[in-house]
């Protein structure tokens, strides 16, 4: 179902690309961050997951929605060729065998809170990044979850990821049998994004960003108390708490969070763009003000991106608390937080133990990895799983 070409995943039979980063003519974009998100000509997503591409990309919604029909079915025309067939997944380099126990290491970053971001065959090469800019308005084929549609020979459906806002998972349904791709996952459930969902199948490409057995996470509710009392203790101390977390997701899960605990907020520009999104979806956020450096006054918590790697103009001099949110915090050998006052283990990835008991409820014939570690496979191996990894990936880049 699933075959490699262009360094990209794509469904022949369906003429449809999968979070390629590369511009198509009709990609399936599971979610909005970056590493997986790119504007196409025609993007095949979620409901919400449209609105918060629209924003990523500067798209107008409105008017990519009113000609989604037309997209469906000059797509269904494009993949009604009955010479296609499903292509066998094949890596384009062998196996590596599992480094011995005592040289894992979590990736060191280049920089505080990012990972290095090697080459793989899910990334266009940088030369190829900026095409997108040129390229005609974004046309949103967008689909409701478990609503199933069909295109060919192929029945298919959209259901959540739990992930972010919007994050879907998809799968397809043929003669072969059923495939999902997971995308990015996480199966315990948050404030802010959809509720996940677990379907069987015969086939899964699922993601292992954290597949180690070190990278287990505290319950929510532990890390969401120990955010709520490190910001309190910061405010009272005359110092401002400052948040790093990414603009999609992350911030907004920590602003529910902390609005929750009774903690007054603020919130960079990015942040404050991307939560109107979400409240426009109907998630319910705690008021709090877009950060203006003329007018913030030190008594907020700060959600900031962690692109933003200076502080604030307007906390310049005064007494400051940084916090790193991530999961990386989890495990042996990891320094994300090494020039941050505090980690809170925050992540909206499935850790070790999810991403066992996703297989487990799934109950798949053929697992294939991608987005994380190659050794997770060999563990999955031992435990009498049919395992492969697809491909190197990006996704340690992201927390």
């Amino acid at each position: 179902m699933f075959s490699l070409h262009e360094r990209s995943l794509y469904v022949r039979d369906l003429d449809l690309w999968i979070d390629s980063m590369r511009p198509r003519a009709r990609c399936y974009v599971s979610h909005g961050h970056a590493d997986h998100a790119r504007a196409h000509d025609v993007v095949v997503t979620s409901v919400n997951n449209a609105k918060v591409c629209a924003l990523r990309f500067g798209r107008k919604l409105a008017k990519a929605a009113a000609r989604s029909e037309a997209a469906i079915a000059d797509a269904a025309l494009k993949a009604a060729r009955p010479e296609a067939a499903f292509e066998d997944l094949r890596p384009e380099s062998p196996f590596e065998a599992p480094r011995p126990e005592s040289t894992f290491e979590a990736p060191r970053p280049q920089s505080t809170f990012e990972a290095p971001r090697p080459e793989s065959a899910f990334e266009a090469p940088r030369s190829e990044r900026s095409s997108e800019v040129t390229r005609p308005e974004t046309v949103f084929e967008v689909h409701e979850f478990n609503d199933p549609w069909r295109q060919g020979d192929c029945e298919l459906t959209l259901f959540s990821a739990g992930h972010v806002l919007g994050s879907a998972q998809l799968l397809i349904e043929g003669e072969r049998g059923r495939f999902v791709y997971t995308g990015d996952f996480k199966l315990e459930p948050s404030f802010t994004a959809e509720p996940p969902e677990v379907k069987r199948c015969d086939t899964l490409l699922m993601e292992c960003t954290y597949g180690r057995p070190q990278y287990v996470f505290p319950p929510r509710a532990e890390v969401a108390g120990a955010m709520v009392a490190w910001a309190r203790a910061a405010l009272e101390d005359g110092a401002v708490p400052i948040f790093f977390a990414y603009s999609l997701g992350k911030a907004q899960e920590a602003m529910a969070i902390l609005g929750r605990g009774g903690i007054p907020l603020a919130a960079h520009g990015a942040v404050a763009a991307m939560a109107r999104v979400y409240e426009e979806a109907g998630v319910a956020l705690p008021p709090y003000e877009r950060y203006d450096a003329a007018s913030f006054d030190g008594a907020r918590a700060l959600i900031w991106p962690p692109s933003g790697r200076a502080l604030p103009a307007a906390v310049r001099g005064k007494a400051v608390r940084t916090a790193a949110l991530t999961g990386w915090v989890v495990g042996k050998g990891t320094n994300f937080v090494a020039r941050t006052d505090a980690g809170f283990p925050l992540s909206d990835h499935a850790d070790f133990p999810s991403l066992l008991r996703y297989i487990e409820l799934a109950q798949p014939k053929k697992v294939l990895l991608n987005h994380g570690w190659r050794d997770f496979v060999y563990r999955l191996r031992k435990l009498g799983i049919d395992a492969e990894y697809l491909e190197s990936n990006p996704q340690l880049a992201l927390f």
